[in-house]
C-alpha cells in the first residue's frame, strides 16, 4: 500500500473514532448553548447595569464603582447582612447536624424505612414558595395550629412570624423542616458507601458503638460534611422565597435577607443598577465562602 494510502486510512479512522464524540456534541450542543447563554448574558448586563444608576427601563447615566462605594455606607444594607449571617448560622450547622441524625436514623434495618425516607425527602421537593404558604397558617398567631396546641396545653400563644423577636427564628424552623431532606439524603448515600470491612474491624477490636461512629463514620463522611456545608450556605445566603411568601422582610425589617433587600431595590424602589452592585456584592462573599471551605479542608487533610 502507498504512503498516500496509508495516510487516507489512518484518517479515515481518526475521523470514525471521532464521530461518536461529535454526535454526542450534537445531542448536547443546543441545551448547553441555551444553559450558556441564560448564565453568562444575564451576567454580563447585571455586570454592566451595577455601573450605572438607571432603573430596568432607562439606561441612566454611567457612574463607576459608585454603587459599590455606596454599599459600604448603606445601614440597611448592613442590617440585611446582619440577618443573613443570623440565619446562615443557625440554619446550615442545624441541617447538617439534624441531617446526620436523621440519616443514620434511615439507615437502620427496620419495616416501612422506604416509608420514612419518603416522608423525609419529600419537604425538600416541595417549593418554597409553597412552604411560606403553610408556614402563614400554621404559625398564624390568632388561628394557627400550633398556638393553638400551646393554648390547649394552658400555655400563652406566640407571636412567632408576626414578632421581630421571633420571626427569625421561626424562619429558621420552617427552612429546617423543608430542607433537612437534602442533607439526610446526602449522608444516607455517604453511609451506605461505608465499607463493611471497617465497622467490622473496629468492632472486633472492642470498640463500642459511639467510638465506631466518631472514629469510623464521622471521618468517611467529611466529602459529604464538606459538600453540605457549601451547598446549605450558598442556599442560605439566597434566601428570599421564603421571607416573599411569609413576612416580607418584616416585621420592623427583622427579616429583611440581602437577597429580599436587592429585591427591594430593583424592582419595587427602581434602583436597579444598585440592586445589580448588591448581588455582584453577595456572588462575591459566597465565592469566598465556598473556597475557603474548600482551602480549609484540604489544609486539614493534608
Amino acid at each position: 500500500m502507498s504512503v498516500a494510502g496509508m495516510t487516507l486510512t489512518g484518517t479515515s479512522a481518526r475521523g470514525r473514532r471521532r464521530l461518536p464524540d461529535l454526535t454526542g456534541w450534537g445531542f448536547v450542543l443546543p441545551a448547553t448553548l441555551v444553559i450558556v447563554g441564560l448564565s453568562i448574558f444575564p451576567a454580563i448586563w447585571a455586570l454592566l447595569l451595577s455601573l450605572r444608576d438607571g432603573d430596568l427601563i432607562t439606561g441612566g447615566s454611567y457612574v463607576g464603582l459608585q454603587n459599590y462605594a455606596d454599599m459600604l455606607g448603606d445601614t440597611a444594607l448592613h442590617a440585611a447582612a446582619g440577618h443573613t449571617l443570623l440565619y446562615t448560622v443557625l440554619f446550615v450547622p442545624g441541617s447538617i447536624v439534624l441531617g446526620l441524625v436523621l440519616a443514620t436514623a434511615l439507615n437502620l434495618p427496620i419495616r416501612f424505612i422506604g416509608l420514612y425516607r419518603t416522608c423525609i425527602f419529600v419537604p425538600y421537593v416541595v417549593s418554597a414558595a409553597a412552604t411560606g404558604i403553610l408556614a402563614n397558617f400554621v404559625f398564624d398567631p390568632d388561628f394557627g395550629i400550633v398556638n393553638a396546641a400551646l393554648r390547649a396545653l394552658g400555655l400563652p400563644g406566640m407571636g412567632f412570624l408576626q414578632d421581630p423577636d421571633q420571626a427569625m427564628i421561626t424562619l429558621v424552623v420552617v427552612s429546617l423542616w423543608g430542607g433537612v431532606g437534602m442533607p439526610a439524603v446526602v449522608y444516607l448515600a455517604a453511609l451506605q458507601d461505608i465499607p463493611k470491612q471497617l465497622v467490622e474491624a473496629a468492632r472486633v477490636d472492642g470498640a463500642e458503638r459511639r467510638h465506631v461512629f466518631r472514629h469510623v463514620t464521622l471521618p468517611q463522611l467529611r466529602p459529604a460534611t464538606v459538600f453540605l456545608a457549601i451547598w446549605q450556605t450558598i442556599t442560605a445566603l439566597q434566601l428570599f422565597d421564603l421571607v416573599y411568601t411569609t413576612t416580607k422582610g418584616q416585621p420592623l425589617d427583622s427579616t429583611t435577607v440581602i437577597v429580599f433587600y436587592l429585591y427591594r431595590q430593583a424592582f419595587q424602589l427602581f434602583h436597579s443598577g444598585y440592586g445589580a452592585a448588591v448581588a455582584y456584592g453577595l456572588f462575591v462573599v459566597t465565592l469566598v465562602a465556598s473556597a475557603g471551605a474548600l482551602w480549609y479542608t484540604r489544609r486539614a487533610e493534608a
